[in-house]
């Protein structure tokens, strides 16, 4: 039979709390979040909260339950002057009938018995010895377990708290109202960019929305929040956050707007989003806010072949069969091509309408934090309609000469096929190690790279295209 548990909260005593100031939200005037990407947040909790003149004991209630205690920091906006923290506590162990038995270990309860027929009850005298796995009762002279029945608590532990708590020791010059302002870093907080991209029917342009996604786990809910986000790799000291709060403490105190849309500036090294009204962030909440909004994107559709380095230093004959040729999307962020802001790294998500004008998924890859005017690519997949086969026509020894001690003449054919009703370009790259010089081709070749050598070439509709070529490797 399970164990009911009775509080009596009203009659809370021990550390006496009667003399605390306890500030609740509801004393709150203004709360500005900071979120960076790292599952790391700066809160700016403004209250308004009268306080008795000299000695008080502050009760900073419904904080964040992943507060970093050591970088809080309470000051007030109106009165300065005299205003001076002594001590503070951090409770975040919640009220839950379990957290009540374990601090009740070794004292006295009282357990409420009702009788199965005629629903009387009696009240006994116990203490508590054990909770761990199940609780274990000293009852007169018997040790009880798995009592049935009431167990009744003559008080709450003074460092208990049913919502996390900020406890400070302080003195006030004054017992006016005033504004106190507590900033602190907070775990729990995250966010993340998504975006979702449509291309045109000819593959030409593409029309791309941003959204932030919000996840707050911090225990805390954020009414009315004026929000910012970081975007960048904040670097951060495991297990200390003192100096972050320090350089970024002055931040989310920008002024608000009227239009619901997210405004970029540069911070540092970092970019700063904020969003131009109010929100709410709600504890166990993800939520998704409007980035940016971008049409008619001119994009570019390259199928890719690339190739390996190990078949150019020993004979190999066959390669692959119907080797996969990789689909990718490219786009400049520019204001020229009708972007051109700081994309936050994030998800790329693109769509396409099918003849029936119903939106199909095509394909997404990750992007990394994007300054304006760099190219953004996007592997979205596999080619179905051209493929490759790829051989090893030819290896041998060749002379080294000089500094080399080792040279080689490798022979390719790569048949690149095609079943589209449309001619295509493939790119083909091949990773050449060594000093290589290309000796005989079918395509004229393109060095990229010191170690890759890349083909453009054209597949035509249902249609095959051999590429061929011989190169010598020295080491």
């Amino acid at each position: 039979m399970s164990m009911l548990i009775c509080l009596y909260i009203g009659q809370v005593s021990a550390t006496s709390l009667d003399d605390e100031i306890k500030s609740t939200i509801q004393d709150q005037s203004e709360v500005a979040v900071t979120i960076y990407n790292d599952q790391l947040a700066l809160v700016k909790d403004l209250r308004t909260i009268r306080l008795d003149k000299g000695f008080n004991n502050l009760a900073f209630r419904e904080v964040s339950a992943q507060m970093r205690p050591e970088t809080a920091l309470l000051r007030s906006l109106n009165y300065p002057d005299g205003f001076r923290l002594i001590e503070q506590n951090f409770d975040f162990d919640l009220l839950t009938p379990q957290k009540l038995l374990e601090k009740y270990v070794g004292k006295k309860v009282r357990v409420v018995k009702t009788h199965p027929v005629t629903g009387k009850e009696s009240l006994l005298e116990a203490v508590v010895l054990s909770v761990n796995n199940g609780v274990v009762l000293r009852i007169g002279d018997r040790i009880e377990t798995g009592v049935p029945g009431r167990i009744v608590f003559d008080e709450v532990p003074g460092n208990l708290r049913d919502r996390p708590t900020l406890v400070m020791q302080l003195n006030s010059a004054t017992s006016k109202s005033q504004q106190l302002q507590l900033s602190y870093l907070t775990g729990g907080l995250s966010w993340n960019a998504d975006y979702v991209a449509e291309l045109d029917e000819s593959d030409q342009f593409v029309d791309l929305t941003g959204w932030v996604t919000l996840t707050n786990q911090s225990g805390a809910t954020y009414r009315n929040a004026k929000l910012q986000l970081v975007a960048g790799d904040v670097n951060r000291v495991k297990n200390e956050y003192k100096e972050v709060k320090r350089k970024f403490e002055m931040l989310a105190e920008d002024s608000m707007a009227s239009e619901a849309e997210m405004v970029e500036e540069a911070l540092f090294e970092y970019h700063l989003y904020t969003l131009q009204r109010a929100t709410t962030i709600a504890e166990n909440q993800t939520k998704q806010v409007s980035l940016l909004s971008a049409t008619k994107i001119p994009v570019k559709k390259e199928f890719l072949l690339k190739g390996q380095n190990y078949y150019y230093q020993s004979s190999y004959g066959s390669i692959g069969q119907k080797l996969k040729v990789g689909v990718f999307v490219e786009f400049n962020n520019s204001k020229k091509s009708n972007l051109g802001m700081p994309l936050p790294k994030g998800i790329v998500r693109v769509y396409k309408n099918d003849q029936s004008g119903n939106a199909q998924f095509v394909g997404e890859d990750n992007i990394d934090h994007t300054p304006k005017n760099e190219e953004i690519r996007l592997k979205l997949g596999d080619a179905f309609d051209v493929t490759a086969d790829k051989k090893q026509v030819n290896f041998k020894k060749a002379h080294a000469i000089g500094k080399y001690n080792y040279a080689y003449k490798a022979s390719f054919q790569i048949d690149l096929k095609n079943a589209k009703n449309e001619e295509v370009e493939v790119v083909v790259q091949e990773p050449i190690p060594g000093d290589w010089k290309m000796k005989q081709e079918s395509h004229q070749h393109e060095k990229v790279a010191s170690g890759t050598a890349e083909w453009k070439v054209k597949v035509p509709a249902e249609g095959q295209t051999t590429l061929t070529y011989e190169v010598l490797i020295r080491y």
